[in-house]
């Protein structure tokens, strides 16, 4: 049995806080990506349209905040773990994957200075969800905001095998999740495939140069076709309350995905998710049973066949850029009704949703061996971590 060993997180690592940037140093478009708590999601540092820049390059002070590809990254500010979404928790740690580098913000801090632990060992102790919690719990602050300080997160407690095993068990989650990566990029080029189709038959009209087009308040559209609303499409409707479900084996859908697995379901269909609140930007096509929480609108058919086309639709509009709240993002369903849309003709839909199904279906099984694979990790990572299951008997 291999002996594990105690140590305070502080004995093991050092800890750099990010940067406090000004707002007026963002830029659109700057040399360096700025990590913010926002980009810290599902134990990676994501990268969206609107992550803010600078153009500074480092300096002998700036130098420390920078971060690159294998950094541990912790959010010191989140939600308290009375909220639903442990996405959106306080604690809660990333892994810098990029190549480019980027700089660190306030309110994060990034582990230096590794003595005797492998970094990305670490990083799958506390994405182990008991550890996580454990962290989470002992914030300070109020109801709807969480703090830690690296105070505290020098004091926990991180049980450690020798290197070796570190090693091991690092090769074999990585390995897991090292594919799931590789799934979600082949899904971002998908996505990229049937936005290039969509713009093909709706904005440069490819497949119909030969027939005749007129006017309309969208351009010059084939003729027979129409502009109307996104409400002639899909009947918007509200998400609903999640935390009286019992756990199941149907994903409950926020703002940022995936929350959680519940055994309630909303609706079983063809549906484009909508963001109410948050990230309006992330719209989602499922056609598998569902629920939605209510910052999340979900969708019914009113035409056959557009579902896809709606998807397409609204991925590539601005959504955040329509928002109605102050000081929450938040979307109205009579903002989303009144987005006018190109009616094409019924076979047209048909044929268009003919021509990218494949597409769909290809990233529905990625989706589904990476819930496979996240399963397996998720079950092997507390039992490598604790020794329960040794790693040749794992082999064997």
């Amino acid at each position: 049995m291999e002996e594990y060993k105690t140590y305070k997180l502080s004995d093991l690592v050092d800890f750099q806080n990010g940067f406090a940037f000004k707002s007026t140093d963002f830029l659109c478009n700057g040399k360096y990506k700025i990590i913010r708590i926002k980009e810290l999601k599902n134990g990676l540092v994501k990268f969206f349209e609107d992550t803010a820049s600078v153009l500074s390059d480092p300096d002998e002070i700036m130098s420390k905040f920078l971060v690159n590809k294998g950094d541990v990254i912790f959010a010191l500010t989140g939600d308290p773990v009375n909220k639903s979404n442990p996405n959106s928790w306080v604690g809660r740690v990333s892994l810098y994957t990029h190549n480019e580098t980027a700089y660190l913000n306030q309110r994060t801090c990034k582990l230096t200075n590794y003595r005797g632990v492998v970094p990305k060992y670490l990083y799958y102790f506390f994405r182990h969800y008991e550890n996580f919690y454990s962290l989470a719990s002992k914030a300070t602050g109020s109801a709807n905001q969480a703090n830690i300080s690296t105070k505290t997160l020098g004091e926990t407690n991180v049980e450690l095998p020798s290197l070796k095993v570190q090693n091991k068990v690092v090769d074999i989650i990585y390995s897991l999740d090292s594919k799931i990566e590789l799934n979600r990029r082949i899904n971002d080029n998908l996505e990229q495939q049937a936005q290039a189709l969509f713009k093909s038959w709706f904005v440069d009209f490819e497949p119909f140069k030969g027939e005749k087009f007129v006017e309309s308040q969208l351009g010059m559209i084939p003729k027979g076709w129409k502009v109307g609303t996104l409400s002639d499409l899909l009947d918007i409707r509200y998400g609903k309350d999640h935390k009286k479900l019992n756990d199941g084996n149907i994903p409950v859908y926020g703002s940022g995905g995936i929350m959680r697995l519940a055994d309630g379901i909303l609706y079983n269909g063809e549906s484009v998710l909508i963001p109410r609140k948050g990230t309006l930007n992330n719209v989602l096509y499922v056609n598998w049973p569902f629920w939605t929480v209510d910052t999340m609108f979900y969708s019914i058919e009113k035409v056959p066949n557009v579902a896809k086309y709606c998807h397409l639709l609204l991925s590539k509009l601005d959504l955040a850029s329509m928002n109605s709240g102050s000081a929450v993002p938040s979307m109205t369903t009579d903002i989303l009704n009144k987005i006018q849309v190109i009616v094409a003709n019924q076979d047209v839909f048909s044929s268009f949703n003919e021509c990218i199904s494949s597409l769909y279906l290809k990233a529905k099984i990625n989706l589904d061996e990476n819930k496979r694979l996240s399963e397996t990790r998720d079950l092997l990572l507390p039992k490598l971590m604790s020794g329960r299951l040794i790693i040749k008997d794992l082999h064997s």
